[in-house]
């Protein structure tokens, strides 16, 4: 099958999710793009009359645009909590500068004759900016405005990772996946978003800018037909901007009321494959067994934005994993003693952040490392203790977080490991390089589906080297109050999982290309749970 028939069959398959995220989207651009023009346009006109201020904004509008988004998102969502209200207002914040800017270039710009002619016949001040300035101002306002609506659509797409959906949901399941075709079926609508909105602005702009400083080839035809023209672009323009962006806008702020429900539990989890089939089993769980209502917030970047989002309030419950919560929530030092670590994490959360962590769920997503078959039977290196004493004529390819981590690498080399060369590589590019012959060891997780799918050989940790990362659930007494049936729902699932069943659900969503729903679904009818 050739890659357009495998692009053209997963689009098929997937077609009415991807027309939802599409749509949520088209909401939080549009609600962006008309919130920026709001602030932005008649900021710019302001500070077109105080230079000092003119400097100050412009500036600061500047330094936004230096914050990297996910920096960005990390502050934001402790004060605005997750989902689209995060993800619009990072858009926001970046697409402000073009539009202040451009207005005011625009009005500045302005031939001061003109202006002095305006005010020879005695046009006041308001008369000036409505008849005279903004007219002129049109196509550097609406050239800002067209940045920063193009800019809005890619920079919404990092909203996915504060539980926002749109397009960078499924761009992030085809990283996890390394599915190129999920990639596209992202990033594909998204450009043909932003074209068709800078299409629908230009409309806009030709038919706000005066006939006067339109090209010369406009202003030629008869009176009569400019005029019927120059109506029809005011009508298209304004059919347009409605189906574009208010349409889209209001159905947002519809959905976001119709959501409000004391009955609504929401779910969240972190933007890995593994998490997202937990995210859902809960979900599914609490749907068919309670009268419910569930909200999920799935995408979340890491433990740390969801926890900031778990103590606001906005999220009720997630699953994490016991050495995670100890090392990054608690602070405490990891212990290579199972029961103590989950003792701190139970004890910890409880006292420090008023949640119920459940029992273990069964399956545990450890630290491992791993080598291709033909490497460790070349060396002989099935365990730790042999892999230490052989790192000398090792290549490691490893995650940031390994290399740094002082419970990790760090600790391995206090220990007397001596690797020939560290590299520092992300997510699936290091199975790659371990697979071509570019490293020999890398790390990884014990349920990885790209250890299934890669046939590797992983270590055993015969030393005890690694803290352990027991799967468990964490929740929030307030919700459990309000909703005291959740305890026993969750509770069904404590010790149900095991490694090899986590691992054959990653690698159906990973390698097979099922949905993370409809594998959840499946797992939880083979465990009559549903």
């Amino acid at each position: 099958m050739n890659a357009i028939a495998q692009f053209w069959m997963v689009a098929t398959q997937r077609h009415a999710e991807l027309w939802q995220l599409f749509v949520q989207h088209m909401q939080m651009t549009s609600s962006a793009v008309l919130l920026s023009l709001v602030v932005g346009v008649p900021l710019g006109i302001i500070i077109t009359r105080h230079k000092k201020l003119a400097s100050v904004v412009i500036g600061l509008a500047n330094i936004t645009q230096s914050i990297p988004s996910l920096g960005l998102l990390a502050i934001l969502v402790p004060i605005v909590g997750i989902g689209q209200p995060a993800a619009v207002i990072m858009v926001i914040i970046y697409a402000l500068l073009p539009i202040i800017k451009n207005t005011y270039v625009g009005v500045r710009s302005i031939d001061p004759s003109i202006m002095k002619a305006a005010e020879g016949i005695g046009m006041s001040s308001g008369q000036i900016l409505r008849n005279v300035q903004l007219p002129l101002a049109v196509p550097y306002i609406m050239s800002g405005v067209r940045i920063s609506a193009v800019t809005a659509v890619g920079t919404v797409t990092i909203g996915a990772f504060a539980g926002a959906g749109g397009l960078g949901w499924m761009i992030n399941l085809g990283l996890n996946a390394n599915d190129v075709n999920l990639v596209l079926l992202g990033a594909i609508p998204a450009c043909l978003l932003a074209l068709a909105l800078d299409f629908v602005l230009g409309m806009v702009e030709q038919a706000l800018t005066p006939e006067g400083i339109l090209p010369a080839s406009v202003g030629s035809t008869p009176t009569s037909k400019r005029r019927a023209r120059r109506i029809m672009r005011h009508v298209a323009a304004a059919v347009a901007v409605t189906i574009s962006l208010i349409v889209p806008c209001a159905s947002s702020i519809i959905s976001a009321i119709g959501n409000d429900s004391d009955d609504t539990v929401t779910v969240g989890a972190e933007n890995f494959t593994e998490a997202i089939i937990l995210g859902n089993i809960y979900s599914q769980l609490i749907q068919h067994k309670t009268n419910l209502k569930v909200d999920e917030k799935f995408n979340l970047d890491g433990t740390l934005v969801t926890m900031a989002a778990f103590d606001a309030g906005t999220i009720d419950t997630f699953t994490d994993y016991t050495g995670v919560i100890t090392a990054n929530v608690l602070k405490k030092n990891l212990s290579t003693d199972t029961a103590k670590v989950y003792r701190q994490v139970r004890d910890g959360m409880a006292e420090s952040h008023r949640a119920m962590v459940s029992k273990p769920l069964g399956s545990t997503n450890d630290y491992v490392l791993a080598m291709t078959r033909e490497t460790s039977h070349r060396t002989g290196i099935t365990k730790l203790s042999q892999l230490i004493a052989q790192s000398g004529s090792l290549r490691l390819g490893c995650t940031t977080a390994f290399s740094q981590r002082s419970d990790l690498l760090p600790k391995m080399e206090k220990q007397g490991a001596d690797f020939s060369s560290v590299s520092g590589l992300e997510g699936n590019v290091r199975y790659q390089a371990l697979t071509s012959g570019k490293i020999d060891v890398t790390d990884a997780y014990s349920t990885d589906a790209m250890v299934k799918k890669l046939n590797l050989q992983l270590i055993e940790d015969d030393i005890h080297f690694f803290p352990p990362y027991q799967a468990i659930s964490i929740t929030r007494n307030a919700a459990l109050q309000k909703h005291p049936e959740l305890k026993t729902v969750i509770s069904s699932l404590d010790g149900v999982l095991d490694n090899d069943s986590m691992m054959n659900m990653n690698y159906q969503v990973d390698v097979e290309g099922k949905t993370a729903k409809e594998v959840a679904i499946k797992f939880l009818q083979e465990k009559n749970l549903m």
